[in-house]
């Protein structure tokens, strides 16, 4: 190993290290500060020139999850997820179908929506049911991480990593989802099954009669946005570039007289488009240095021609570093022939892993954060219980639909 190599790697395993323990044991540098950290080192050590780091960067990517976070702030300001809880509360009559409600709102939103940003907006409407329903919020809670994780695999908009695998793969949206798309289904009700067995004793009783709640509704700009949203989608399937068709749509929103642009900026996860941009400039200076090519091979990955190796590596790294930091090191070990399907593999697999642990995925950590500023505690261990059985489960289910397709 030379001293590039070297220096790659330090900078590799520093900046993967504060991903897996969410922040720095010595600093306060959290992930987005890490990766800045690391991208500059990259750079300044001489890994990469300016030139080449700049080159590094998918821009297609991360202009794709700028647009969908505008798209998604101007849904939340138009009041689109209070209306849509307070449409769940009117339609059922029990906690069981409560919880059937939210694991399948919560799953076909993340499929179109990024899951991390309908985490965000939803867990306090799933809170405010809770409270006026009068039953355990926990058990919903559960059901709106998971089931957010389990609908953004059925789709290349859904999450972060499954954006950028579109981005890289070239992978058709209908090619994709026509794969994933049972996988994801059979998983949302599954996890139905499972948190309802688990927490049987939470879902006996029906809902109280008077459990409207008050709701500021925009519907015009509500109809507006999933226009704008659904022209964006029937773009994509027609074959238009993501990227032109999610701007053009964010373009579109962001050109109107009844809402402040601040109010859209303050709902944009900035921290997580640094993020992107910083692993891009890292993994190539792994990648350039010789570093990627010399572990691959000391560990045997180069040659991994085995779907359900490839699945188990993908769901144990992708809860040791993260989804997206695994999704960029695993796709160096994607062979050349029959591509397609590892692609699959890797976006399906690395966002059913986001359901191991309670750390698995940022939709996770956003759901806890919030339901804790409400003093509801879900634990690591309450999760696990769920979370467990239910990702082995999915993951052989996955692994046994894409060896046949």
């Amino acid at each position: 190993m030379d001293l590039q190599m070297i220096t790659a790697g330090i900078i590799l395993v520093v900046v993967l290290l504060v991903f897996t323990l969410g922040k720095s044991p010595f600093f306060r540098v959290d992930r987005a500060g890490a990766a800045i950290v690391g991208a500059v080192a990259t750079i300044g050590t001489g890994v990469l020139s300016f030139g080449e780091a700049a080159a590094a960067v998918d821009y297609k990517t991360i202009v794709i999850l700028f647009s969908m976070m505008i798209v998604v702030a101007n849904l939340k300001l138009a009041g689109f997820f209070e209306f849509v809880g307070n449409l769940m509360l009117q339609a059922v009559s029990s906690k069981g179908r409560l919880l059937l409600a939210v694991i399948m709102v919560s799953g076909i939103l993340s499929a179109f929506a990024i899951n991390d940003i309908v985490c965000l907006l939803f867990t306090p409407i799933v809170l405010m049911l809770c409270r006026q329903a009068a039953c355990n919020p926990v058990p919903n809670l559960l059901g709106l991480a998971m089931a957010s994780n389990i609908g953004s695999a059925a789709t290349l908009l859904g999450n972060p990593q499954n954006i950028l695998v579109g981005s890289l793969s070239g992978l058709s949206f209908l090619d994709y989802f026509t794969a994933a798309v049972p996988v994801a289904i059979c998983g949302l009700l599954l996890l139905f099954a499972v948190i309802r067995l688990t927490y049987r004793q939470e879902f006996r009783g029906s809902l109280p009669v008077d459990r409207q709640i008050a709701v500021n509704v925009h519907k015009y700009l509500i109809a507006k946005n999933l226009l704008v949203l659904t022209i964006v989608l029937l773009a994509y399937l027609q074959g238009y570039d993501l990227a032109l068709a999610a701007s053009l749509g964010a373009a579109i929103l962001l050109m109107t007289r009844r809402v402040k642009p601040n109010k859209v900026y303050t709902s944009v996860d900035f921290n997580l488009l640094v993020i992107f941009i910083g692993l891009f400039i890292i993994v190539a200076g792994a990648e350039k240095s010789g570093l990627a090519a010399y572990v691959l091979a000391q560990f045997s990955l180069s040659g991994v021609n085995n779907l359900g190796m490839f699945a188990a590596i993908t769901v144990g790294l992708s809860n040791i570093v993260s989804n997206v930091p695994a999704v960029l090191l695993l796709r160096l070990i994607i062979p050349d022939t029959g591509a397609d399907v590892w692609w699959k593999a890797l976006a399906l697999f690395s966002t059913i892993a986001g359901n191991l642990t309670i750390t698995g995925s940022i939709a996770n950590l956003i759901v806890v954060e919030i339901a804790q500023k409400s003093h509801v505690q879900v634990t690591a261990r309450e999760y696990f219980r769920i979370g467990f059985p239910l990702t082995l489960l999915l993951t052989f289910i996955g692994y046994l639909w894409l060896a046949v397709m």
